[in-house]
Formats: structure tokens, sequence, C-alpha cells
């Protein structure tokens, strides 16, 4: 899609946010993986959040530590569990992006939620979505964030330039969607969620 201009990112959003829609699931390409039933899911939230202070529309992305135990140098949202102090996956989406990568609460205009994502380490993530409208000194987490970055929104929302591409996982070919950016490969539940986010600005 063409590149969006910042004052009408909000317009674009909402609409999106408007559809009908159903949740997804990092077993969305692999109907034939069986999945317990009686699984108990952890609820997390990440925040999408799209910066609109500068001339070009950006989603704010995050690269893990390589130190990391689960997924480390992997591409994703700022985000994580949720704590028993959070009052929702909202507000701990918003917690984690102050503590991640220094983006203070009040910075940013949530405009509401995707439909939650299950993910294959046990997690009902809650995408949500907010505008960052001033811009902010971004400070990486010593030892959880390698790097801070930005991605044009026109990009992560042109379903056009998804892949699906496969790797060995338990014994049997896992499918999933990525959607690469310069030196960033992202993919994986980060992958998923812009893949549904990507569905409903287009639709």
């Amino acid at each position: 899609m063409p590149q969006v201009n910042p004052s009408e990112v909000e317009q674009v959003l909402r609409r999106a946010l408007s559809l009908p829609g159903s949740d997804s699931s990092d077993f969305d390409l692999n109907p034939d993986v069986p999945l317990p039933e009686r699984r108990v899911l952890r609820p997390a939230g990440v925040l999408i959040a799209v910066d609109v202070s500068t001339p070009v529309a950006q989603v704010i992305l995050t690269k893990r530590s390589a130190r990391l135990k689960h997924h480390p140098g992997q591409i994703s949202f700022p985000g994580g569990k949720q704590d028993p102090d959070d009052t929702d996956p909202r507000a701990a989406s918003l917690r984690e992006a102050q503590e991640e990568i220094g983006l203070p609460r009040d910075h940013v205009q949530v405009l509401g939620e995707l439909p939650p994502h299950e993910t294959v380490t046990g997690f009902l993530v809650h995408p949500v979505i907010g505008l960052v409208r001033e811009p902010f000194h971004e400070v990486p987490e010593a030892g959880e964030v390698a790097e801070v970055f930005r991605v044009p929104f026109a990009h992560v929302t042109d379903p056009t330039r998804f892949r699906i591409e496969a790797r060995r996982w338990q014994g049997r070919r896992r499918y999933y969607y990525t959607i690469p950016y310069g030196p960033y490969y992202i993919w994986g539940a980060t992958g998923r969620i812009l893949r549904a986010l990507a569905e409903r600005v287009t639709r």
C-alpha cells in the first residue's frame, strides 16, 4: 500500500479495529498440529506502537537480546506477560513498553485491540494498538532489548509483502508468516499479528 500520511493513520486504524475478526494463532498455517483441549494460556499484552510524530508513520519494534533464554535475537513488539499488579493485558503492554524501550505511558493514545493471539509458548497475547504523537528518548532495557527500530506503517500493512516460510519444529514442518525489512527478519507471533493487522487495513 502507498505511504500513509500520519494525519490519516488514526482514521485507518479505527476503521480496521471496527471490522469483525477472529482470534489468531501460531498454528493458523499448521492445522495438523494437535493442541491440548484443556491447555491453560497465560495472558500477555503487546503494544503495536504507531509513531506519527515523524513525516512517515512507523511501527516501533524491538530486537531481543541474543542472551535471552527464550526467543533470543528475534523481532518483537514491546510487551510481555500480565503481572499481578497489571489490571489487564492492556496495562501490561503499556508498562512493558515503558520498561523495555522507555516509552512513557502518557505518550500513547490507545485506540483499541486486535483479537487475541495464541503462541506456541502458551500465552494468549492481546495486541494493543496505540498512536505515539510525540518523540521520546528511547532507552532499551539492558539485557533484554538489543535494539529499538522502526518499520514504515505502509510496509507492515501491505499483504503483498508477507511470505509463508517453514522450518522444522518438534519433528515436523511448521509454516509461518514473514515480512522481512532490511536486515530484520520479522516472523513468528509478531509476523502473524502484523498479518492480521494488514488484512484489516486493506479489507
